[in-house]
């Protein structure tokens, strides 16, 4: 994709994220784009992301889904508040409660598909419904709260 993704706007001192940041060299380095109303996110996991010969890791699964509602969530408030994504005050969130349905087992050999539906954004709290795919079926789904990362947190 050609446009900057959520994540590439994380300023340096917040992006060492395991997930999704963009400075963790040996991390997963997501990347989330808006498709309409929907944050989307693809990823090729990689033959050591395996639980069994075949399938994808379920600690790998959840990890794609937090981060990827964390960096949604993000895009979604200054989307709502209409400015841009490099604007001051930052708006970054970290993960208040995460619940992951394993709907069936997750094909390690294609690319898989996130996408997040915002269902509720207050002030310091966004709620996300997050699905994960393989080859066209829902393999996981998730429902992430995520919560303002606290002031000193964001100093650099």
């Amino acid at each position: 994709m050609d446009e900057k993704a959520f994540q590439d706007y994380y300023p340096d001192s917040l992006s060492y994220c395991y997930g999704c940041g963009r400075l963790n060299e040996h991390g997963l380095q997501i990347k989330s784009y808006w498709d309409g109303d929907e944050g989307v996110c693809m990823f090729q996991p990689k033959p050591y992301h395996t639980a069994l010969p075949g399938f994808v890791y379920g600690g790998l699964i959840a990890s794609l889904i937090d981060c990827h509602a964390t960096g949604t969530a993000a895009a979604a408030v200054y989307r709502a508040e209409g400015r841009p994504m490099d604007s001051e005050p930052p708006v970054r969130f970290v993960t208040g409660s995460l619940h992951v349905d394993y709907l069936r087992p997750t094909p390690i050999g294609g690319m898989l598909t996130l996408r997040a539906i915002v269902k509720q954004i207050k002030w310091r709290k966004v709620v996300l419904e997050v699905t994960l795919s393989a080859g066209g079926e829902i393999t996981a789904r998730g429902e992430v709260i995520v919560v303002r990362m606290p002031e000193n947190m964001l100093a650099s």
